[in-house]
């Protein structure tokens, strides 16, 4: 049976909220420029290679993505809102509109990424095991099922 992958992974850290600033215009901190480079030389070094990559609106997780995307030389990313504070099943719907990437990658926030990963993986939401900024889960999925425990999780890593 043939599979496919969905990469998964959270902003970096951000810096603080200054004064009359939202949370959607937080900046990566130095930190997490650290971390989305290194989290980048990871994904290359592991043979990552994106076909389609999406992203959320977020500040933070747009400057996470593009070094990403610098790093592994994959396409561009599409922002989509949805991302930003998705439930898991707010992210599946995301993600089965993209059934014909090859491997999807998704820069986005916590608690949807770590329950995404702990539903298909154990078919449990609340079983996640935490993502920290930064983290990559790099899930295979049989071609075609985007169901509760049909993931394989090939690695979980973070700076």
């Amino acid at each position: 049976m043939s599979t496919r992958d969905l990469i998964l992974v959270r902003h970096a850290h951000a810096q603080n909220a200054a004064s009359g600033q939202g949370d959607l215009e937080r900046t990566l901190s130095a930190t997490g420029i650290a971390e989305a480079d290194a989290a980048g030389l990871w994904l290359k070094q592991h043979g990552a290679a994106p076909d389609r990559v999406l992203c959320s609106t977020a500040q933070r997780a747009q400057a996470t993505c593009e070094r990403l995307v610098a790093a592994l030389g994959c396409p561009r990313a599409t922002e989509d809102a949805r991302i930003y504070e998705a439930t898991p099943a707010t992210l599946l719907r995301l993600i089965d509109e993209h059934t014909e990437a090859r491997c999807l990658l998704l820069v986005g926030h916590n608690p949807g990424l770590e329950s995404l990963v702990a539903l298909l993986s154990e078919g449990a939401s609340d079983a996640g095991r935490g993502m920290p900024p930064g983290a990559v889960a790099w899930l295979s999925l049989p071609q075609g099922e985007l169901e509760p425990a049909t993931a394989r999780v090939r690695h979980f890593w973070w700076p």
